[in-house]
């Protein structure tokens, strides 16, 4: 499956990444998601992968932190749910914005069509993207095994007669972790084509500004976009991009304001 994904500046060295929604396709995934434990082990015992155990049991947990978190937002009002649904919102609103993208970047993604300003060079683009990459890779597997490691500690919450909150957040931070470093490692490998790199060290001309890798076994292309370059243009203030402009890049462009605009607020 190949994706969009868009880059850009919001102040000095601060960039924007996301990537643009597409229309829903999950829905044969979500039929390859055991729903019960009988499913699950039934799938495994089947299976003689080891990745693909791992990746049966976090789709099941997935699935499963998904469905209890919708029933959190349906519930009534003022209702003890309701407030743990609001202390998950409030819990949501500090996770990074680079994580968020990063997590975006699913298993299935094969290649990558990358729109950026048409006034940037294309290496420093990709290079962009390479360290993000290469930083989630660091912090996210760090961080993933931190919130396994406290699993067990905040089961002893559970000899109280409440939602045993602390666990499902640092279960819901674990998979979280897992997915953006799941991300990162398959960003790194689609942005760094050995193609490119063997022809790296060419001297750069005017007519190379912009790099548009177009071989048929690419994994990666690089479009400039003037649209884009206007956008940033008319809507650069002091502080950073204005919103409007936030909000012109993302109808444009088809990204999710809520997470696009973290990357704003970040500054």
């Amino acid at each position: 499956m190949r994706a969009r994904l868009v880059v850009f500046p919001v102040r000095g060295r601060n960039w924007c990444f996301g990537r643009s929604i597409e229309p829903c396709v999950g829905g044969a995934a979500s039929g390859n998601t055991p729903s019960t434990l009988k499913c699950l082990w039934k799938k495994i015992s089947n299976s003689n992968s080891g990745s693909n155990n791992v990746e049966l049991v976090v789709d099941f947990v997935s699935n499963k932190m998904n469905n209890a978190w919708m029933g959190l937002e349906k519930a009534p009002e003022g209702s003890l749910k309701n407030k743990i649904h609001g202390l998950g919102l409030k819990l949501l609103a500090g996770v990074k914005p680079s994580e968020i993208f990063l997590k975006s970047i699913s298993k299935d993604i094969t290649a990558v069509d990358i729109a950026y300003p048409s006034s940037l060079k294309a290496r420093l683009v990709r290079r962009r993207l390479r360290h993000i990459a290469i930083r989630g890779v660091a912090i996210h597997k760090k961080y993933f095994y931190g919130s396994v490691s406290l699993l067990p500690l905040t089961t002893a919450f559970t000899v109280l007669p409440l939602p045993n909150v602390p666990f499902f957040w640092v279960l819901f931070r674990a998979y979280s972790h897992w997915r953006a470093l799941q991300g990162s490692e398959k960003l790194l490998k689609l942005v760094s084509d050995n193609s490119y790199t063997q022809n790296s060290h060419e001297p750069e001309t005017d007519d190379s500004k912009h790099i548009i890798h177009s071989t048929q076994v690419s994994p990666w292309v690089l479009r400039p976009s003037k649209e884009l370059e206007e956008f940033i243009r008319r809507g650069s203030e002091d502080n950073g991009l204005s919103e409007q402009a936030f909000s012109d890049i993302c109808r444009t462009f088809c990204l999710n304001m809520n997470d696009v605009s973290k990357f704003r607020n970040t500054m």
